[in-house]
């Protein structure tokens, strides 16, 4: 297995199954260091930087989180228009990361435009974590599904993953390359809108995932070990910013998780994964169930990135 040590963090589709493992054994190495709020030393001579052209809360939350239990240092911006990234002069990324990789060890970038963190990476001499990109992939966040998944239920192989949401989503597309190295099935929700494209089918069908679509989650919740959830109310990836205009409208109960729904159609065994933030696709009334697990995915997303920044620091093989 290649090493991690100096690696970027881009896509799912660059890792093999024995790495995802990896990965995972890492993060359940460190993870009681984040479960008894300890700072170590591991990484007290890094500093990580955060490159945020997006509006995040628990992704970037949770790299400086992990950053500072391993005794590392943080330092970047939250919002390009208070640099000159993003400001009158709109510097490029090939200008931006040359000067920031001179001011850190390694580079957390989230942004609006799909492949910007690649394009960073061209340019970077330290690694590059794709923290999302645009419609792009999310696989941090993916990673972190796929531990708790792991942690949760025991295994990752022989399950079905009811996936609800925006299937054009960064999200979507890191679980579904993710899924192509375990056995397992993807049973995608989605508006008529948001359905996948043609090309992403083609790379899961292309690596032999099983897979296929439907239009209501209440005629397949029941075949669902994991429920993965995302809003179909969604903002506009490709900008950096977007307010909540007053007629955004609700959540179809297609798209919906209730409470009476997993009484009465779940699996008694299925858990529930949701990123954040939810809209009304995932009722509060939820949270008191059996089947919730996205406060578990919100702690180990700060375990995973604790395990990927020693991984591509070297701090850990």
């Amino acid at each position: 297995m290649r090493s991690f040590a100096g690696r970027d963090i881009l896509s799912l589709k660059e890792l093999e199954r024995n790495e995802f493992f990896h990965i995972f054994d890492v993060a359940a190495e460190l993870e009681p260091i984040a479960t008894d709020r300890q700072n170590v030393d591991l990484l007290s001579d890094k500093t990580l930087l955060t490159a945020f052209y997006q509006p995040s809360t628990r992704t970037r939350l949770a790299h400086e989180a992990a950053m500072h239990r391993l005794g590392g240092h943080v330092l970047g911006f939250a919002d390009p228009k208070m640099t000159r990234a993003g400001d009158f002069y709109q510097e490029s990324i090939k200008d931006t990361v040359h000067m920031l990789e001179y001011y850190a060890d390694v580079i957390v970038m989230r942004h609006f435009q799909q492949g910007a963190p690649h394009e960073a990476a061209k340019w970077s001499s330290v690694p590059v974590i794709n923290a999302g990109d645009g419609w792009g992939e999310h696989p941090t966040q993916v990673l972190t599904d796929l531990y708790t998944v792991l942690r949760e239920v025991g295994t990752i192989d022989g399950l079905t993953f009811l996936a609800i949401g925006d299937h054009r989503m960064r999200t979507m597309h890191s679980l579904g390359y993710a899924l192509t190295q375990f056995d397992s099935e993807m049973i995608m929700v989605s508006p008529p809108e948001m359905v996948p494209t043609d090309e992403f089918k083609a790379e899961l069908d292309a690596k032999n995932l099983r897979f296929k679509e439907a239009g209501d989650v209440r005629d397949v919740i029941g075949e669902a070990d994991v429920i993965y959830m995302e809003p179909v109310v969604q903002p506009d990836y490709t900008r950096s910013r977007q307010e909540k205009a007053d007629d955004y409208g609700l959540t179809a109960p297609e798209y919906k998780v209730t409470r009476d729904l997993l009484k009465t159609k779940a699996r008694r065994d299925a858990i529930i994964l949701h990123s954040l933030p939810r809209m009304d696709e995932l009722p509060a009334d939820v949270d008191d169930t059996h089947h919730a697990r996205y406060w578990q995915e919100a702690f180990n997303g700060v375990v995973m990135r604790m395990a990927l920044l020693a991984l591509v620091l070297g701090a850990m093989e």
